[in-house]
């Protein structure tokens, strides 16, 4: 077996640093040897700095390991952070200076032009951006990858194969998304309990703009974004995990029922072709009953990397409508980060 690259984990303590540790558990290809995160815990062993939330055990030998600050040097091969976007930016620039491949979750650098906002499956040619960021901002080996936003990647997910093959010209989403997309402590019970909170700060920009980028095409060195429209709304409702959303879509040409669910059900890409650890066997996993999915029963399918759609319906506005559900922290968030690594990974990206 090759030797395993080390992974060093920004942000280590929190919500989506808490996942990453746990789905980085007895990777075959990553091996957690660093931690860092805010000035409280450093020093401190995992185990005394985190208080772990995750409905398992901390994995223990992890728990003994110290938590560093926030820069570079760490020991590792690569960082994952997990950073808020006020910290993110500048910190994420130290590393990828210094010379790490960062894989990040913030959404600070997402949306400049020499970055990839990767979704393996849908846009791994924009991977090529890497070596026109190396050059604009003299890195010698270092760069930056970003994932896109929780929402946003079960929204792309669902609409790629859609727009492969028929061309979406417009989508209207609504997305009821879950308490843990707000870490923790996240949303005050008194305001969540027998209530539904219909604003998420930047959300509704962040699926818009981050939607076309993410199906948009490379062309003169740089993405050329989807020729699409994407309006959201977003709200925030009483699930612990599990980012629900309703949408419907307008085509470039008329589609039968069959055509369409077909576009979504047989959808496979780059990762399950590659074979990669957490990929999952279906990227979008289409049900037909009538009152799926279900964040409580559908949120963990394919390990919690599979977006699941249901309800595909005519539309009577648009062309068809249809929801889908996604796990926030797993495919939205720390496991599409450890997916876009192993892509990496596997184009040789990471030596």
């Amino acid at each position: 077996m090759s030797k395993k690259f080390r992974v060093g984990i920004l942000g280590a303590t929190g919500t989506v640093g808490q996942r990453f540790v746990e789905l980085l558990e007895g990777h075959p290809q990553f091996e957690v040897t660093a931690l860092a995160a805010s000035d409280r815990s450093q020093g401190k062993p995992y185990r005394e700095a985190c208080a772990w939330r995750l409905p398992c055990e901390m994995p223990a030998r992890v728990s003994t390991l110290a938590v560093s600050a926030p820069q570079p040097p760490l020991d590792c091969d690569l960082i994952f952070s997990s950073l808020p976007g006020e910290m993110a930016r500048e910190t994420e620039e130290a590393f990828a200076r210094a010379g790490y491949p960062v894989i990040s979750n913030s959404s600070a650098f997402r949306m400049d032009e020499d970055v990839p906002l990767l979704i393996p499956e849908i846009n791994h040619e924009h991977l090529a951006l890497i070596k026109t960021q190396r050059k604009t901002r003299g890195y010698e080996r270092g760069y930056i990858v970003t994932n896109p936003n929780c929402s946003t990647i079960m929204i792309a997910l669902a609409l790629a194969p859609l727009h492969a093959r028929f061309g979406v010209e417009s989508c209207v989403a609504t997305t009821m998304q879950a308490l843990s997309g707000a870490g923790y402590p996240g949303v005050a019970s008194l305001d969540v309990i027998d209530n539904l909170l219909p604003y998420i700060g930047g959300e509704e920009e962040k699926i818009e703009s981050e939607t076309l980028k993410i199906l948009g095409v490379m062309a003169d060195g740089g993405v050329k974004p989807a020729d699409m429209r994407v309006s959201a709304q977003c709200h925030r409702v009483n699930v612990s995990d599990g980012h629900f959303g309703a949408l419907r879509v307008k085509l470039a040409r008329t589609v039968e029922l069959e055509e369409f669910t077909d576009a979504l059900a047989s959808f496979s890409a780059l990762p399950q072709e590659l074979r990669l650890h957490s990929a999952p066997a279906r990227p979008v996993i289409v049900r037909d009953e009538p009152d799926r999915p279900q964040p409580r029963l559908d949120r963990d399918a394919g390990h919690g990397m599979s977006v699941t759609v249901g309800r595909i319906r005519r539309d009577a506005v648009m062309d068809y409508r249809f929801v889908a559900l996604s796990h926030n922290t797993v495919r939205g968030a720390a496991g599409a980060a450890i997916l876009n690594a192993e892509l990496l990974a596997a184009k040789g990206r990471l030596v």
